[in-house]
């Protein structure tokens, strides 16, 4: 699935990713990661806020994860260069806790709910 949804990116797409801690967001970016071709191991960026990996793409040329987890105000967004980043077309930017940057990206979003039903299940819903 991860390689088939993957194929439909473009640069400049923005994905929203709700779900509870351990409802799989960031398993669901390394698979996407992978099909995309970036070589480096995917990790949550909740410390470093953002990490950007680039791609040998034709299309994409940066994967852009942001964990919005510790972020709460323009502020916040302002000094990570969120605006920036969702713009460029050179980028798919996966954000994770969307919510507390709902308005900075509401109308750019493309929203993905994990929602965690046992240890190997997981239902996700895609909202364009």
């Amino acid at each position: 699935m991860g390689g088939q949804f993957a194929s439909g990116l473009v640069g400049g797409d923005l994905l929203a990713l709700f779900g509870d801690l351990g409802s799989g967001k960031t398993t669901f970016v390394k698979g996407l990661a992978h099909s995309l071709g970036v070589e480096k191991n995917i990790k949550s960026p909740t410390y470093n806020i953002v990490k950007i990996y680039p791609i040998n793409h034709s299309r994409i040329k940066n994967l852009v994860h942001i964990d919005a987890y510790r972020l709460n105000s323009s502020a916040d967004t302002e000094s990570i260069g969120l605006d920036e980043i969702i713009r460029n077309k050179e980028n798919v930017t996966f954000i994770e806790w969307p919510e507390n940057v709902w308005l900075a990206i509401e109308t750019e979003a493309k929203q993905i709910k994990f929602v965690y039903i046992n240890e190997n299940s997981r239902q996700i819903s895609y909202r364009d």
